[in-house]
């Protein structure tokens, strides 16, 4: 479901081998999954994500998160080009923060909206170019996921069971298919994939 202008939703998220995007200790426990974010093969995904995107799309929580990591990493001449590359890209992007509490934008080149995540979505595919990305924001992906706006999924898979914490996938979305357009595995067992909505 391609606006006038083609521009694809897409979005990515790093999950376990039981589909959680967090551990049982809740929305900050991603200790399962500190052993493989910088391999070389997390590295290529994030860049992969980026690429051809213009818009990063964030939830608040999310946003004030990356605020206080990224543009340091930006700035940081012996990170990794990747980190670096993404880091730069996400300072520079137009970026839309679903909030219902934020008065003032966190960042630069960024707008502020408390609007259901579909509509807004809908809105930004009418104007401009580039992919929509949807930036590890498991709210507004959901949504998205709940009325079929995203047209590709940059998926991390970690081989661990966290065994509770929260789903990405919940029972109740449209039925859907996807094609694998991408995959690679570390050595560490991470699997980086692309999935493209066949519509």
């Amino acid at each position: 479901m391609t606006g006038s202008t083609g521009r694809k939703v897409t979005a990515n998220l790093s999950l376990t081998l039981d589909g959680r995007y967090n551990g049982p200790g809740g929305p900050s426990d991603f200790g399962m999954f500190a052993p493989y974010v910088t391999t070389e093969v997390a590295r290529d995904h994030l860049t992969r994500i980026w690429e051809g995107a213009t818009t990063a799309v964030l939830g608040r929580i999310n946003a004030e998160g990356f605020l206080g990591y990224w543009p340091s990493v930006a700035e940081d001449e012996s990170a990794d080009p990747r980190d670096r590359g993404y880091a730069k890209w996400l300072v520079d992007a137009e970026k839309v923060v679903f909030s219902t509490t934020l008065t003032e934008a966190p960042w630069e080149r960024t707008r502020l909206v408390n609007a259901p995540a579909a509509d807004v979505v809908t809105e930004l595919r009418t104007t401009g170019a580039g992919d929509i990305l949807v930036n590890s924001s498991t709210s507004v992906i959901k949504a998205l996921l709940s009325a079929d706006l995203v047209d590709r999924l940059h998926l991390m898979i970690f081989p661990e069971i966290a065994g509770g914490g929260q789903r990405l996938f919940d029972d109740g979305l449209p039925a859907s298919t996807w094609t694998l357009t991408h995959q690679e595995t570390g050595t560490l067992g991470e699997m980086a994939m692309v999935y493209d909505r066949v519509r």
